[in-house]
């Protein structure tokens, strides 16, 4: 009767195992379809960021030309106000020399 008891005892073993060895093979279905769509996930995003990244250095293009134009454009606008002013002082100073009786420095006390 022992071998008999251990003779179920056995096949109970055996099913219990092969549920498990089935348990398994069904999770690792699961994660090989998961794998499968985090690799498409992942290549869709790769897509983006290379689209969106040429399109982010076109913008970053433009706006440093728009900056370069407006900078070379204030440059010449100041050069010229400051020549402007250059050469009223140059003319105050040649008609201060030529009346010294009018215009005196004074040093302060």
């Amino acid at each position: 009767m022992e071998e008999d008891n251990l003779e179920i005892l056995l096949e109970d073993i055996r099913g219990k195992f092969d549920l498990v060895l089935e348990g398994h093979s069904v999770l690792n279905k699961r994660i090989d379809d998961l794998d499968h769509k985090l690799d498409d996930r992942f290549d869709l995003m790769c897509f983006k960021m290379q689209t969106g990244h040429e399109s982010l250095n076109g913008k970053i293009d433009g706006v440093e030309t728009s900056l370069s134009q407006r900078i070379d454009n204030l440059e010449t606008s100041l050069s010229g106000k400051i020549d402007a002013v250059a050469a009223d002082l140059a003319a105050h100073r040649r008609d201060t020399e030529a009346h010294p009786a009018l215009y005196k420095v004074k040093e302060g006390n």
